[in-house]
């Protein structure tokens, strides 16, 4: 396998879901890899650290008897016990309702449990694209592939660096929602810590003073006319410096 390829499968085998072939090539590849190794390695413990603090919400029988009333024009009470999954165990329907089921839940647990205060908005954004296989749509470390990819996404455009020589590699980027709006997100991994960095327009946003949520910390910096929000794992004073340098345009390569 190529890094290429282990980027596509990386979420996928995390999580169990790559066939044993598979997922012996991408683990082989990885151990040798100093790319693909760390960022393997980063997505498997942020999964241990959910798994570990999120709740299990088993969805309630109504919803069981509805979702199998629709998809399977039956009722999970009235189908034959060894039937009655049958048809549940096979193909992409199955991953599509146990993703949306475990989307339900985290996302019910997420608004009951983060209020609406800026730093938890972004805790939970963080913690919803992790759990989603939503962190990373454009993998890459170069810039020049990631800026016009966020461009053509988006009605403004960001600065966007690889700071991999002072030990923040850029991973690659997505697009979320933050207040209604398309925001642009770049992702960063510093040793096995994942750091989302939101970057908007500064337009009177509101901030966020740097705070902590359920172990995660946020940190905020301006310049380059945009706000920068970053949160993660990473201790708060790093965190910190490191989104305050991204502002000010102090980890910029010669000629950038």
């Amino acid at each position: 396998m190529n890094c290429d390829e282990v980027a596509a499968l990386l979420g996928a085998e995390v999580d169990g879901e790559v066939d044993a072939l598979r997922s012996h090539a991408l683990r082989k590849h990885a151990a040798g890899c100093t790319v693909c190794g760390p960022r393997r390695e980063a997505m498997a413990e942020t999964q241990r650290r959910l798994r570990s603090e999120l709740p299990y919400h088993a969805a309630p029988p109504a919803l069981r008897a509805r979702l199998a009333a629709e998809l399977g024009g039956r009722s999970p009470s009235r189908a034959a016990p060894v039937r009655r999954w049958h048809w549940f165990g096979r193909g992409m329907l199955a991953g599509g309702l146990a993703a949306g089921l475990v989307w339900m839940a985290t996302t019910a647990w997420l608004q009951g449990n983060f209020g609406e205060d800026l730093p938890t908005r972004l805790v939970g954004l963080h913690t919803r694209a992790t759990l989603g296989n939503h962190l990373i749509e454009v993998a890459s470390s170069d810039r020049h592939t990631v800026k016009p990819w966020l461009s053509a996404r988006l009605d403004y455009t960001i600065p966007v660096v690889d700071a991999a020589g002072a030990g923040y590699g850029l991973m690659g980027a997505r697009i979320d929602r933050l207040d209604g709006r398309p925001v642009a997100v770049l992702v960063y991994r510093h040793r096995l810590h994942v750091i989302d960095v939101f970057v908007r327009p500064d337009g009177g946003s509101a901030s966020a003073a740097s705070s902590t949520v359920r172990g995660f910390n946020v940190a905020q910096a301006n310049g380059a006319a945009m706000q920068w929000l970053a949160t993660s794992d990473l201790n708060a004073d790093e965190l910190a410096a490191f989104v305050a340098a991204l502002a000010q345009g102090r980890l910029n390569p010669a000629g950038d």
